[in-house]
């Protein structure tokens, strides 16, 4: 794609975060859940056809909570993805909140920020999201606790299922996948890993018309006798067995 073409790409997206930001700050707080839940997946899938992704979901979409969602973690652009599919609430490393713009919006639409250097904000974390679940909402966790390459699926850390279990609030195993649609291989554009900068990954995506996003939904599962670490490597396995599967 040619540079001009780029950045009017990244313009209308830019537009587009604004108008989002605006709708947070002066309708949300008039709305009802179902209504604001209708807006933020309507204005994801604006954002991914702006930006030239497609989207493609395999398995039932969840309908209502409580719920945990459970995914492996690629990109910043899993969190728009995911709410493309369907709304929830989510919960992220605390260094998102100052991302430019992008940072503001997430903030805007509830999620629960993590110090995850931190044992007690985490658990500070578990009773917030143990609350939110047994108010009956959905709320995506990614256990693996950073964004990895796509090339492997790295351990997951178990302490958030804590709040699942004290829910008692099933886990969806959830997995995603940026592949290349002309050649089924997978799409370096939204990798955010190591060294790399949010600025360079975002580029590189928007530069692309050629992304597609793959969401893969397992079924719910509830922890039952399990504790929280067998019951994460569990979760993983299902999360692997999805990504093994998905095209």
């Amino acid at each position: 794609m040619s540079h001009a073409r780029a950045l009017l790409r990244v313009l209308r997206a830019v537009a587009h975060v604004v108008s989002g930001l605006w709708t947070i700050r002066t309708q949300f707080g008039r709305l009802t859940h179902a209504q604001s839940q209708l807006i933020v997946r309507e204005w994801s899938r604006r954002m991914l056809a702006i930006m030239g992704i497609e989207l493609v979901v395999h398995g039932e979409v969840p309908s209502h909570g409580p719920l945990l969602q459970v995914a492996n973690h690629l990109s910043w652009l899993d969190i728009l993805v995911m709410n493309a599919v369907h709304p929830s609430r989510f919960v992220s490393k605390a260094d998102v909140q100052h991302w430019p713009l992008l940072g503001s919006l997430i903030t805007g639409a509830g999620t629960l920020y993590i110090e995850r250097e931190s044992r007690r904000d985490a658990m500070r974390v578990v009773h917030r999201v143990a609350e939110r679940l047994q108010g009956g909402d959905i709320v995506s966790v990614f256990p693996e606790g950073t964004t990895g390459d796509g090339s492997a699926l790295l351990p997951f850390h178990a302490n958030l299922l804590q709040a699942a279990i004290a829910a008692s609030a099933p886990a969806l195993p959830m997995a995603l996948r940026y592949l290349d649609r002309t050649t089924g291989a997978q799409h370096p554009g939204p990798v955010y890993i190591g060294d790399d900068t949010l600025v360079a990954s975002v580029w590189r995506t928007l530069r692309s018309d050629t992304v597609r996003a793959v969401v893969s939904l397992g079924e719910p599962q509830r922890a039952d006798a399990r504790d929280r670490r067998t019951w994460a490597g569990d979760l993983r396995t299902a999360v692997q067995a999805l990504l093994d599967t998905s095209v």
